[in-house]
């Protein structure tokens, strides 16, 4: 009986060592399937055999589709960790450097983002239900970032007073239509430029 009162559980909770084990070990699954899928999609696009990750990861192609049945559902865990540490990349910046060279160092970050998701913005239109929040997570965790490091910069009279968070973050978004194959040489020097015009008529 007790057997079976643990198989009615929801699982929320570990009940016994070997439960915590697993899900430790599916944890790391995990863990090394994001990893290896975001340097696939970096190099491949998004529509890279499952074979390839799965390798790279150094799992079974059972344990990739066990944890993401729909590839739409392993692009969107790939990209919201991605949104996460670029969004965090703010705070380490602005604690490491000087306003706006934080505010440039986290625009070249962010840049690289853009620009290594392949097949990306295909996928996005591809109208999978998936995929329909992520314009939103996309907007709600990288302008906030973005909106402090402004403010930072402002305050010391470094750049203007009338910019936007959303305008720089479709700007340089805009820049990586004309990335090809992960070279962001050139994207890179516009956005140094387009940080330098930021100084313009700055209250300083």
């Amino acid at each position: 009986m007790k057997d079976k009162a643990e198989d009615r559980s929801d699982g929320l909770e570990p009940r016994d060592h070997t439960f915590k084990y697993v899900r430790a070990d599916a944890q790391r699954n995990i863990n090394a399937l994001l990893q290896s899928a975001m340097t696939v999609f970096a190099t491949s696009g998004v529509d890279a055999p499952v074979r390839e990750i799965a390798e790279k990861a150094g799992v079974g192609v059972g344990t990739v589709y066990r944890h993401f049945p729909q590839r739409s559902g392993l692009i969107e865990a790939v990209f919201r960790q991605e949104i996460d540490a670029c969004a965090d990349a703010a705070g380490d910046l602005a604690a490491k450097y000087e306003p706006v060279e934080a505010l440039e160092r986290w625009m070249q970050c962010y840049l690289d983002f853009i620009a290594t998701k392949r097949g990306l913005a295909a996928a996005l239109h591809s109208n999978d239900p998936a995929y329909e929040t992520l314009p939103v997570c996309f907007v709600k965790e990288l302008s906030p970032a973005l909106k402090t490091l402004l403010e930072t910069a402002t305050a010391v009279g470094e750049v203007r007073a009338d910019i936007e968070p959303d305008e720089l973050l479709w700007a340089v978004a805009s820049l990586c239509t004309a990335v090809h194959n992960g070279d962001t040489v050139h994207a890179q020097h516009i956005v140094a430029l387009l940080v330098d015009g930021l100084r313009y008529r700055a209250s300083r």
